[in-house]
């Protein structure tokens, strides 16, 4: 009964609970037999009968709940990489008592009230179970203790199991969407236990690595400009909701000079996953499903755009009006290489709009930093203002007014997005206002880190199907779902036209293509894949002609030019950096990162 009653909450479905249960090609008796065996170890631990499921049940059934709601904002189903960041969830919770306070009120009620009841169902039954014997807490023990160790050594995805075949747990760790529908929530969740551990990639070696070419691009040098990069928080075009009307252009100056688009890797969250492929040029198409680097795997010093500016004389800052150790960014940052980190903690009071730092005042701090600045600089600049939800009447003196049938709710919703879209727009033409009017050759870059969750918006104008974007659809829905809006500008050039549409971790390549600078791995290696490519994402390549290639990490056959990105990658991150001196002289073997400022 608690495994149906865990599928129940999972799927949502009477019916499909009972398929899963039916179809005996599916682990779902596997499922019965790991709780049962976790309920015997734990009334072997406690002494007494049916005391462990008073302990699994509660939080089998509570973890599947936050799965389902996960699933229905985000798309995603509830990964072990997940309790990572749920500091930073209730960080934010704040923003989403805003939006829903009665539903606040009613699921602070509603956990108030079943803590209440398991206290009592636990002091109930702890006094009316039986008592189990030495023998009855033995032989648990022996059964549970050999057979749960067993079960553990057979989940890691990486390897083949005779007995996790047998027992129809089928790793699908390519698509975890047909991963959790098929293996249940629970054998899902098991399976994705292993990801922190990250396996070297067939082929690796020294030789590997020394065998990658890499021919830098060579470009008409622009002396050292100063550069300025802004990811803007949930920025997008929401013209492209169909059947709403606007009675202004909410972003004109992004429309005048849009480089292209970014095929962002996330939807409506994650922004730290878009921040490290922009930062690095690495990619999280080759990093276990649902992993996020910035809290799992950046605990040493990473090649990034900071660390290669600051070899270069560069002063290197990061600018995020939030707390310092949300995302784990100023760890991240200071093994990045930046020299200093400006957040929350440090910056003066911003002006806030609405209920987060403006991207206005945070613009005006970007500016006054860097006239202040007497060598090169790389500013790297992630906003605040547009992170949601989008309560109503969220801005005081709205510009935006939107129309649409789509219904009152979707509407006010749309409504709050494009002001706050708008006046990100606004900050970014204050910042080329100031740009064209400097000596130093100074380039801009502007990107939304993804759409923003506009949740059943999406769906009453028929922009989507679901809340939520897909993982794996055709091209044509996936550019719907994941392209947020780039600009790439300088005050000597202008716009930089025909960048086209290309995942984060090709920034690096087309800042420095404008920048006049070469390097080994973003200009060379970077440079060779993205004459061939244009996206890497974790479930498609798509070519520079425009040609989707699904399902590409699933097939014997790699191209040698991406695997070579994910060999580097591996090496860099995880392996023994054998790649240093040839395609990222900068940083050098074991040099230790200085404290930031």
């Amino acid at each position: 009964m608690l495994v149906l009653a865990v599928e129940l909450v999972f799927r949502g479905s009477v019916s499909d609970s009972i398929l899963f249960f039916q179809q005996l090609y599916r682990p779902a008796w596997t499922t019965v037999g790991l709780y049962a065996l976790i309920i015997l170890a734990l009334d072997a631990v406690f002494g007494r009968a049916h005391n462990g499921l008073l302990i699994v049940a509660p939080l089998a059934l509570f973890f599947t709940w936050v799965g389902r709601q996960k699933a229905l904002y985000l798309g995603d189903p509830l990964y072990p990489a997940d309790f990572l960041y749920s500091r930073q969830i209730f960080d934010l919770m704040p923003l989403l008592v805003r939006e829903r306070p009665w539903t606040a009120v009613a699921l602070l009620l509603a956990g108030v009230t079943v803590a209440t009841g398991l206290v009592m169902a636990w002091r109930f039954w702890r006094k009316r179970g039986t008592r189990l014997s030495g023998k009855g807490r033995l032989w648990r023990l022996a059964l549970a203790v050999p057979a749960l160790t067993f079960f553990v050594s057979i989940m890691d995805y990486n390897t083949f199991s005779w007995a996790r075949d047998r027992l129809h747990v089928q790793p699908i760790m390519w698509d975890q969407k047909e991963n959790y529908a098929h293996n249940g929530f629970t054998m899902a969740f098991a399976l994705n236990l292993p990801m922190a551990d990250v396996s070297a990639p067939a082929g690796y070696s020294a030789q590997a690595i020394s065998s990658i070419p890499s021919v830098p691009a060579l470009f008409e040098s622009t002396g050292k400009p100063d550069i300025i990069m802004v990811m803007s928080e949930s920025f997008w075009d929401p013209t492209r909701l169909p059947g709403v009307s606007f009675n202004r252009d909410p972003i004109p100056t992004v429309r005048a000079n849009q480089s292209g688009s970014v095929f962002s890797p996330e939807f409506g969250g994650m922004t730290a996953n878009v921040e490290f492929e922009a930062l690095t040029g690495f990619s999280n198409a080759f990093l276990p499903y649902g992993s996020i680097p910035y809290q799992q795997y950046v605990r040493h010093p990473v090649p990034s755009l900071a660390t290669f500016f600051k070899s270069e004389g560069y002063e290197t800052k990061a600018i995020h009006p939030y707390r310092e150790w949300f995302w784990n960014r100023r760890n991240v940052y200071q093994s990045f290489g930046f020299d200093t980190f400006m957040s929350e903690e440090n910056l003066p009071k911003l002006k806030a709009r609405g209920p987060l730092v403006s991207d206005d005042a945070l613009m005006d701090e970007v500016i006054s930093e860097a006239d202040k600045a007497k060598a090169p600089f790389f500013y790297f600049t992630v906003t605040l203002q547009g992170h949601g939800p989008y309560e109503p009447n969220r801005y005081k003196n709205s510009r935006i007014n939107v129309a649409t049938e789509a219904g009152e709710g979707p509407r006010q919703i749309i409504q709050t997005f494009s002001e706050g879209a708008s006046d990100a727009d606004r900050s970014l033409k204050k910042l080329m206002n100031w740009a064209s009017h400097r000596k130093r050759p100074t380039i801009l870059v502007f990107f939304g880190d993804h759409l923003p969750p506009l949740n059943e918006a999406y769906v009453t104008t028929g922009y989507m199907r679901d809340r939520v974007a897909d993982r794996r659809a055709p091209l044509d829905d996936m550019l719907k779902q994941h392209e947020t809006p780039l600009v790439i500008w300088s005050n000597a050039w202008g716009a930089d036209y025909g960048v086209g549409t290309v995942s984060p971790s090709f920034l690096p390549l087309h800042l420095l293509e404008l920048a006049g600078m070469s390097h080994p791995y973003y200009t060379g290696v970077l440079g060779a894949v993205r004459d061939k490519y244009k996206v890497i994402d974790r479930h498609m390549l798509v070519s520079e002609n425009d040609e989707p290639m699904p399902d590409w990490s699933g097939k014997q056959q790699i191209d040698p030019l991406i695997n070579n990105l994910r060999l580097l990658q591996f090496d860099m991150m995880f392996g023994e950096q054998h790649g240093t001196q040839k395609f990222f002289p900068e940083t050098g073997a074991g040099k230790a990162t200085a404290p930031m400022l």
